[in-house]
């Protein structure tokens, strides 16, 4: 018995290694890796390091403020107004305060609370978590209910998109979700996410290019409709363009306005998205065959130049009756001419136009395009504000500003530059529990946010998740209200540049007013009749 046992456990500890370690080298010798071939052992144990590093750089190695593309301190920024529904932190800012910037320029007597324009009449139920006892190894925490003020505009303030269509757009606070398209992320977090933004009111689930899946109307929050150049959703069977699928899109009393994508930060190469996460059901919403990757075009096929693009828009507005913008990415000021020429001379113009920077995109593209194109958001906005200011049709324009603005302090200096309402996409993903494992192309997200494989999937549970969404859109409005109130003005409404500073290299401090003055009407255009 004794030696019966003892034969197994050499089996075990000495002959199973010694069968690894000659296997291994077994297929080292096989035409693969050149530093496997040479170095075996060692090269295996490299390849092993090099594909846990991500994790240990982001947990370990890099500090708060190194990490890409958001740093630690912004994450958890998003994370604890998601959950506790503040982002108080302890012993001062991480910010360098030695390199330059942009500050926001506080007043000498802000405005009390009661003295601010705002909506909070009535409070509405919310949720939000205690922690229980904070461990080593765990954390014990339970969610709570309480009542939140939730921080809207008031009625003067509303944010009114096409005024002139049958059925204008009101925005009663100035942040929601950013394009995601089904497909993409899969039906929890839409859900959670229509669900988060319903209760918190005055905000709203852009569909991204993927059309509207049934989970979009399900929370009846306010829904803006994408159309991207595949025209995945309002397309016949032949991939062209379908008035009929967009007047049945219109007909939904949640689909508030619809946006043309020209452009989205990175992904001006056009969208991209794995055969693996193209389910039949992504199939049957796009109007494509399942299991297939898919790759759309990087402009729609059938709009050559501004004036076909304008005419288009004019057709959509005309047969929906809602809301019609665009969604570009900004690549030189002069590149825009051509196209407020066109608008002001046809009269014809978009209700919207969303401006996203370069460095927003939360999809698959390639690192040369996610590194080098197009500029980054406080340019371009300040381009595009400047060129509606220019050519005298501001007025006739909505603005909305995305890129990276997952907080208060971001939001407002895209606000102080001109824009008047705010989109983000990774801040709603960290806010339903993204982790930044950057497996968003795979199919496999650990959190359940960006796939549709309902394993995955199981990790994201939108009844708990949707409160989450309500806090951080709520603390980033009563966020606003509190730097609006620091600046002397009663609502977020009245930031302008004059309230943001920008700190050079030399230390010497110049309002973004001075740096970028709005420019006054300067161009006339000869009217097509």
């Amino acid at each position: 018995m004794l030696l019966t046992i003892l034969i197994i456990l050499l089996v075990v500890f000495i002959g199973g290694p010694l069968c690894l370690f000659l296997w291994l080298k077994t297929i080292s010798k096989k035409p693969q890796h050149s530093i496997i071939r040479a170095h075996p052992y060692l090269g295996w144990l490299r390849y092993l390091l090099e594909k846990m590093g991500p994790e240990f750089r982001q947990y370990w190695f890099d500090n708060d403020n190194s990490g890409k593309p958001f740093t630690r301190s912004e994450f958890l920024s998003v994370v604890f107004s998601a959950k506790y529904r503040n982002d108080l932190l302890s012993f001062g800012s991480k910010r360098d305060f030695e390199k330059p910037g942009y500050y926001i320029a506080n007043g000498l007597f802000p405005l009390l609370n009661e003295e601010l324009r705002v909506d909070n009449q009535e409070k509405v139920h919310a949720m939000k978590y205690q922690i229980d006892h904070e461990g080593l190894f765990t954390r014990r925490e339970h969610l709570e209910k309480d009542e939140v003020n939730r921080w809207l505009y008031h009625e003067e303030d509303e944010i009114i998109v096409g005024p002139d269509r049958d059925l204008p757009w009101k925005l009663c606070g100035p942040f929601g979700a950013s394009a995601t398209s089904y497909g993409a992320v899969g039906e929890s977090y839409i859900l959670s996410t229509g669900n988060g933004s319903k209760m918190a009111g005055g905000s709203w689930i852009n569909t991204g290019e993927g059309g509207i899946a049934p989970e979009h109307l399900k929370s009846n929050a306010d829904v803006v409709a994408q159309i991207g150049p595949g025209l995945f959703g309002y397309r016949d069977e032949n991939g062209n363009f379908s008035l009929e699928e967009f007047r049945l899109k219109a007909e939904e009393s949640n689909v508030k306005a619809f946006e043309l994508k020209f452009g989205q930060g990175a992904k001006i190469r056009g969208g991209h998205l794995e055969g693996e996460k193209v389910t039949p059901k992504v199939a049957s919403i796009r109007n494509v065959p399942a299991g297939k990757t898919i790759n759309s075009p990087n402009r729609f096929p059938f709009l050559h130049n501004p004036m076909e693009a304008l005419k288009f828009i004019k057709t959509l507005q005309n047969e929906g009756g809602k809301p019609v913008g665009i969604k570009i990415v900004v690549g030189y000021h002069s590149n825009l001419d051509e196209f407020f020429e066109t608008m002001k001379r046809l009269q014809i113009y978009p209700d919207f136009i969303t401006v996203d920077g370069g460095e927003g995109g939360t999809g698959a593209t390639y690192k040369s395009m996610a590194d080098s194109m197009g500029i980054p958001l406080y340019p371009a906005l300040i381009t595009v504000v400047d060129k509606a200011h220019q050519y005298g049709i501001r007025n006739k324009l909505t603005i909305f500003a995305s890129g990276k603005l997952i907080s208060a302090d971001k939001i407002a200096m895209a606000l102080a530059i001109g824009a008047d309402a705010v989109n983000s996409a990774r801040g709603f993903m960290i806010a339903n529990g993204c982790i930044m494992a950057l497996q968003c192309h795979t199919g496999k997200c650990p959190t359940g946010i960006t796939t549709t494989d309902p394993k995955y999937q199981d990790a994201l549970v939108p009844e708990e998740k949707q409160w989450r969404v309500m806090n951080y859109i709520i603390n980033v409005r009563q966020g606003l209200f509190a730097l609006a109130a620091a600046c002397e003005i009663d609502t977020p409404r009245k930031f302008s540049r004059e309230h943001i500073v920008f700190n050079d290299a030399e230390g010497k401090m110049k309002r973004l007013s001075d740096l970028f003055p709005i420019p006054g009407s300067s161009v006339e255009i000869k009217k097509d009749l």
